[in-house]
């Protein structure tokens, strides 16, 4: 076992003066283990926004330990630093000390993520303007109340502000910052220690941050829609099943604007959020309303359209983003639409994101800047133009798991059969797919294998062939498989063959199951699952099919048509 610490820790505090100065002078090292450095300037801007706000920004920890004489690069900044017999090696915190460090030092203008200002006329840190501008001061001037004299002296039409600069060079030079200093020869303790503040906690999801943000006055909380109820609800009226808060919020971002990725803390401050505002002035409430709306017709289409029952079917989740969108512009299309739009779905989930440089968020990015407000007709054209080809290579069925696109566009198409009961003869119905994968996060508690897997050779062991949808935990493998193989007494014949045929299975495979021929069995079932699918394929994709839009859109006015033979 890795020894601990030899002594506590110490708390003390530092104000950001000295913090800074110790920096500057070289006293304040970063260890090799650490990562680099990965704030961008948004980040660094809102740690000094913070910070003149008065809010915490976290403590540091601090390895004090001796240092050699020597060139050191902190950040931007090359600082020819002296020997030490106790200087501060940033064990927790690298990110924050270099951003004051830099963005305060007279060179940050070196480094655009450290080239940071204070704008007098709106309180707010911006970048460095390329010219000087009277009201747009430097952080290395604000910082410096000698700077700041010599400033107001050189632009007195400014000398209003003059209160509020020197306000803010004196929060941010006595903002204190509290801190560990931990003494420790044992460097690999401080590696441990390192590691575990960096990924043993559990990161807040971007939509915790967002309902944090926007989570509304404490009143009348228990009432208020959220993410998480959102979710609820659409289960409760689909039997879907729970869409992960992160979808949700990304179709709430959706359906509000083109960019589901975008900075999400000034989503609702219309004046300062980038990019087109496409719901001016609408409040947070309004927003989850509208958002769930959009998902319920979504849902619907992929349910009754598309033919995803559930959401562990859903392939990509962020093509839910993508439908979210649509039908908050267009909540009521056409027929050809929507047939043009599962057309889209299912050779989108063909294509997958490679398309989109074979990133998932690009992908969401770019199809959902291709929807456009009032124009329906423009927007389903558009969303097909990537994947407007011949057809798409037949995906592999010898490797199917639940988690992995190939076996749930495979699950999609097995429950097309309307599969049923080995014991009852019945379809399933969706109901109970919910009931079974309640919380689940892949559809895997729905599946069954045919045959032990204890008997299967290992090369067929991953193919669909040797898989069965029954999405209830009553049936054991054993009862199934005799219930398959050999035609039940309990039932009637005909009923039995249904249920043969809603899985994929012949009377003469029953048989050869019967006997015992496993690998017979599974080589004529692949091959019957493989036309399945590729049917099921065709009819969902329609490759080979124009991409025609809806008749009444292609018919001329009266009036046109005459002016067009009067032309002639």
């Amino acid at each position: 076992m890795r020894p601990g610490l030899n002594t506590q820790p110490s708390a003390t505090t530092f104000d950001l003066e000295e913090l800074v100065e110790r920096a500057w002078s070289g006293h304040v090292r970063v260890p090799h283990f650490q990562r680099d450095f990965r704030w961008t300037r948004v980040d660094v801007a809102r740690l000094f926004d913070s910070i003149v706000k008065g809010y915490p920004v976290g403590s540091l920890l601090l390895w004090v330990r001796p240092a050699p004489k020597g060139p050191i690069l902190l950040g931007q900044l090359e600082i020819d630093a002296p020997q030490s017999d106790s200087a501060f090696w940033v064990v927790d915190g690298q990110q924050r000390v270099t951003s004051l460090a830099n963005a305060l030092h007279p060179e940050s203008a070196r480094d655009s993520r450290f080239s940071l200002a204070y704008d007098l006329r709106t309180s707010q840190f911006t970048s460095q303007p390329a010219q000087i501008d009277p009201w747009i001061m430097p952080l290395p001037v604000i910082f410096d109340l000698q700077g700041v004299l010599t400033w107001f002296s050189k632009y007195p039409e400014i000398s209003n502000y003059l209160q509020e600069a020197t306000s803010v060079t004196k929060k941010l030079r006595q903002f204190n910052i509290p801190a560990y200093l931990v003494k420790q020869d044992d460097e690999a303790v401080l590696r441990d220690i390192f590691d575990r503040m960096n990924n043993y906690g559990k990161r807040l999801s971007r939509a915790e941050i967002f309902s944090a943000l926007f989570a509304g006055p404490e009143e009348g909380a228990e009432e208020r829609l959220d993410i998480s109820l959102i979710a609820e609800h659409i289960n409760d009226s689909f039997g879907f099943g729970v869409i992960d808060d992160d979808t949700v919020l990304r179709a709430i971002l959706a359906r509000r604007g083109p960019d589901p990725a975008r900075e999400i803390r000034s989503e609702f401050a219309d004046e300062s959020r980038r990019g087109l505002v496409e719901f001016p002035g609408e409040d947070r409430d309004a927003a989850y309303q509208a958002g769930e709306e959009a998902l319920r017709i979504s849902v619907h289409f992929l349910q009754h359209v598309a033919g995803v029952p559930h959401f562990t079917f859903l392939t990509y989740r962020y093509l839910l983003v993508v439908l979210c969108r649509f039908f908050a512009h267009f909540p009521d299309p056409d027929i050809r639409s929507l047939q043009l739009l599962r057309r889209w779905y299912w050779r989108t989930t063909l294509a997958g994101p490679e398309i989109f440089k074979g990133s998932f968020t690009n992908a969401m990015r770019v199809l959902c800047s291709r929807i456009r407000k009032g124009d329906l007709i423009g927007s389903v054209q558009r969303l097909l133009e990537p994947v407007d080809r011949l057809d798409q290579p037949m995906p592999d069925l010898r490797r199917f798991r639940t988690n992995e696109a190939v076996g749930k566009m495979a699950l999609c198409a097995l429950w097309s059969l309307e599969p049923r009961s080995p014991r009852s003869g019945q379809p399933y119905e969706r109901a109970q797919l919910t009931e079974v994968l309640t919380d689940r996060p892949t559809a895997a508690d729905t599946v069954r294998y045919i045959i032990s897997q204890r008997v299967v050779p290992p090369e067929y062991r991953l193919w669909a062939a040797n898989r069965i949808v029954v999405p209830n935990d009553i049936e054991s493998v054993d009862e199934i498989l005799g219930r398959l193989a050999q035609y039940p007494l309990d039932m009637e014949e005909q009923k039995w063959h249904d249920v043969l045929a809603s899985h994929a299975i012949t009377p003469e495979m029953a048989q050869w199951l019967a006997a015992g021929e496993t690998v017979r069995f599974l080589r004529a079932r692949q091959e019957s699952l493989t036309t399945l699918f590729r049917d099921f394929l065709q009819t969902m994709a329609e490759w080979g099919f124009e991409n025609t839009p809806p008749l009444n859109d292609l018919v001329i006015p009266d009036d046109e048509e005459e002016d067009a033979n009067e032309s002639s």
